[in-house]
């Protein structure tokens, strides 16, 4: 069998005393998207953030391209983590910069791009995700929601990564609009070629984006399968949480 794009074993992060993650396992196959679905403070941004390097789990292996970039060398983890795009769930766009200095930040960051051909680099990105050449030069704060969000998802496919991740890609925005973001992040990384982690809770988006998916819950993996079986499954908590259920193995803790 061919060597995962990314591999996760018994990944263990502690927050103190408040267990976070408590033995993860993953694969996710090259150029396939999972879809990791999980209560509120279930980690999973914390899961993300461990692949990223922000932060330093306390045990476990995270391997890229079969490379644990938690003991590689700094030089080549850097350069495995340098794969991966990132659409941040609130776009976490640069409200001072116009609309194309964000989507070439990051190529004009690394120097990958001069400036003097950066505006038009952008706009042939923004053209990807379906804005107009005019958009280049407006301000975010001058942007709907789900032109924002495509604003995003340009710069986060602007140095072509070989890795994407997505946090919570349809947060705030309507139904019609959420799927239309959906289409565009299936067909940006199908052209690319891309392996995909998204983490959600819309879970018609976690059909339409997933080859597959996991159920994160008190530190592991409780289930894995296919994305379209997320709505159908009969594993008790996923479809607890999937359906929205008040009744079940999940137990939420309420504050009176």
């Amino acid at each position: 069998m061919s060597t995962p794009k990314i591999r996760v074993r018994n990944l263990k992060k502690y927050f103190g005393t408040k267990k976070v993650l408590d033995g993860v396992d993953l694969d996710v196959a090259q150029g396939t998207g999972l879809v990791v679905i999980g209560g509120s403070g279930s980690g999973k941004s914390v899961l993300i953030k461990s692949i990223l390097g922000l932060v330093t789990p306390d045990s476990g292996t995270i391997e890229i391209d079969g490379v644990d970039v938690l003991k590689a060398p700094r030089a080549q983890a850097r350069a495995l983590r340098a794969q991966i795009g990132m659409l941040f769930q609130n776009g976490a766009l640069f409200d001072s910069l116009p609309v194309w200095e964000n989507v070439a930040f990051g190529l004009l960051a690394e120097k990958k791009i001069a400036r003097r051909f950066a505006r038009a680099k952008a706009i042939e990105i923004l053209a990807q995700v379906g804005l107009a050449d005019n958009v280049a030069d407006l301000s975010p704060s001058e942007l709907s929601g789900g032109m924002q969000k495509r604003v995003a998802l340009a710069r986060a496919i602007a140095s072509e990564p070989a890795i994407m991740f997505f946090d919570e890609p349809t947060t705030g925005l309507d139904p019609i609009m959420g799927a239309v973001i959906d289409e565009l992040i299936v067909n940006c990384v199908k052209r690319l070629g891309s392996t995909s982690i998204a983490i959600t809770h819309d879970m018609a988006s976690a059909v339409r984006i997933g080859d597959t998916a996991a159920m994160l819950y008190d530190g592991k993996i409780t289930w894995t399968g296919p994305a379209a079986e997320l709505l159908t499954t009969t594993n008790p908590l996923v479809n607890q949480f999937t359906h929205g259920h008040s009744e079940g193995p999940i137990k939420m803790a309420l504050r009176r």
